[in-house]
């Protein structure tokens, strides 16, 4: 007997289907996108700290480290070395918006396979770098991959996945990121000590998550809403059968097929992004973002094995202490997993702040107080204790900012402006991810201590514009957001009042 799939609430009709096979092996396919993007977030921070790359590729850095009376937080303090990291974001950022229209003229199933495309060319390009100039075009077009899969995987798992498990399997993308970072990490730990090419075996690697991705694509199918909004309405029907497992599928496809009329209605879903009843999602979803990349997070996820050096660790202790803290992100993301349909999104977002917070004010005076810029580092209690905190910081911002990050702004914008609207989520993000990533180390270098104390106001900012600004959308249909949470909200609907204000006068 298939189990019966309830849509959102219950004022919506319930929908026949079960979790197929199929549709497990689509999910975990597509998620590899996912992977993709946190194996080149965290593997970046573990190359940059190998002799033999930054002798290779950047010398300076290399005597800098090398010098006996070093700055314990300038030694990597160079700009080409930030382009390296940096370079993937922007590249991602400017195909995001390419990538909007690809998915939505094309369908998600081609944007995915152009993904695993870049990918592949990336690590070609990056593990067998000759020069500077080439490994960075390998980020770039790696950077390529992380906007298409970026803009259309989260879509994917939304409208393939049976509706009452749909949260969980958007923030399974998220997962699948911090289980990339994870890999990455005990990549990094253990090919730091075969020289000279451990660091092209740490590179290389990304080949074979981009290689299944590649192959995987070509196995999934389209999701039966991108094929009924592109006119294919009985091969959308056929998709969703074979995805749902039973015949009776009626009335989730007339569900899709009003939801893709309704759509259709808008011929510039820009116009429509920026329309005042648009505003509520789109500025909650390019703030998340933003505060999503000033948490800190990835600050210390990039520079993680170059952070723990500073403070005393030695190479293989400092990548031994990052894996520690990919642990800790990929089970706090299981926790959010479970949480998020239970507790709701404010309360994990607030709590995460305070948590956050006080991490963040900890390191910042032990580092303040203990950690000068030439001399001793930290004792050995202290830089353990330093882990900890991190490790605290992590798991406070794994069951929060990361997942809600993204499940947030899939779940606010209705089918017409979503596409365009996500686009300016991940845009926003891969902007703001390429500033930090960019100065991190030269902030690092310039405010030492205080770069700690930088991140923790932003949190306090957070923290305020949730308790102020983000209603909870826990349980609210789609379809029912306007009416239920914007209509509702005491800031927030004035901007509905007045769009619908506009168009009765229009009527008029």
């Amino acid at each position: 007997m298939p189990a019966v799939v309830v849509s959102g609430s219950g004022e919506n009709p319930e929908f026949e289907g079960r979790i197929t096979v199929y549709v497990t092996v689509c999910v975990i396919i597509a998620a590899f996108g996912g992977l993709m993007f946190g194996y080149d977030v965290g593997i970046s921070g573990g190359v940059t700290s190998m002799d033999d790359f930054l002798k290779k590729f950047f010398p300076v850095v290399y005597k800098k480290k090398q010098h006996a009376h070093e700055n314990n937080y300038c030694k990597y303090d160079n700009q080409s070395l930030q382009l390296f990291t940096s370079s993937l974001y922007i590249a991602a950022l400017i195909a995001s918006f390419v990538a909007s229209k690809v998915c939505s003229k094309a369908g998600r199933k081609p944007t995915v396979q152009i993904a695993s495309i870049f990918f592949l060319i990336g690590v070609v390009l990056t593990a067998g770098g000759l020069t500077i100039e080439m490994i960075i075009f390998g980020r770039i077009f790696l950077g390529f991959g992380v906007g298409f899969a970026n803009q259309a995987v989260p879509l994917f798992l939304s409208e393939i996945a049976p509706t009452n498990i749909r949260g969980a399997l958007n923030i399974s993308f998220q997962l699948f990121i911090t289980i990339g970072i994870l890999l990455s990490n005990l990549v990094n730990y253990f090919t730091a000590n075969i020289h000279p090419h451990g660091w092209r075996i740490s590179l290389g690697i990304a080949g074979i998550p981009a290689s299944m991705l590649c192959v995987g694509s070509i196995l999934i199918c389209e999701t039966p809403t991108s094929l009924i909004e592109r006119h294919k309405v009985e091969k959308g029907r056929k998709v969703l059968r074979k995805i749902r497992g039973v015949e009776n599928v009626d009335d989730e496809f007339d569900s899709i097929v009003h939801a893709c009329e309704m759509a259709r209605q808008v011929k510039d879903p820009f116009r429509k992004l920026m329309k005042p009843v648009s505003r509520p999602p789109l500025v909650i979803a390019i703030c998340l973002q933003i505060f999503q990349q000033f948490t800190g997070i990835n600050a210390v996820m990039f520079y993680a094995p170059v952070l723990f050096q500073t403070v005393g660790f030695g190479n293989d202790a400092a990548l031994l202490s990052s894996v520690i803290t990919g642990l800790v992100n990929v089970f706090s993301t299981i926790i959010s997993i479970y949480l998020v349909d239970k507790a709701g999104r404010r309360i994990l977002l607030l709590e995460a702040c305070v948590q956050m917070l006080i991490s963040q004010v900890i390191i910042g005076i032990i580092l303040f107080k203990g950690l000068k810029a030439t001399g001793a580092n930290l004792s050995k209690g202290e830089a353990i204790f330093v882990v900890l905190l991190v490790c605290t910081f992590v798991m406070g911002f794994a069951w929060s900012w990361g997942p809600l990050g993204w499940l947030i702004p899939s779940e606010t914008f209705p089918l017409e402006t979503r596409s365009v609207g996500f686009a300016f989520a991940v845009s926003t993000n891969m902007l703001f991810t390429f500033v930090i990533a960019q100065a991190f180390l030269s902030m690092l270098c310039k405010m030492q201590a205080g770069i700690f104390f930088f991140f923790a106001t932003w949190i306090i900012i957070m923290g305020v514009f949730t308790w102020f600004l983000l209603p909870e959308t826990k349980g609210v249909p789609v379809d029912s957001m306007v009416d239920k949470v914007w209509k509702q909200h005491w800031f927030w609907r004035s901007f509905v009042a007045e769009d619908e204000f506009r168009t009765d006068v229009k009527v008029v």
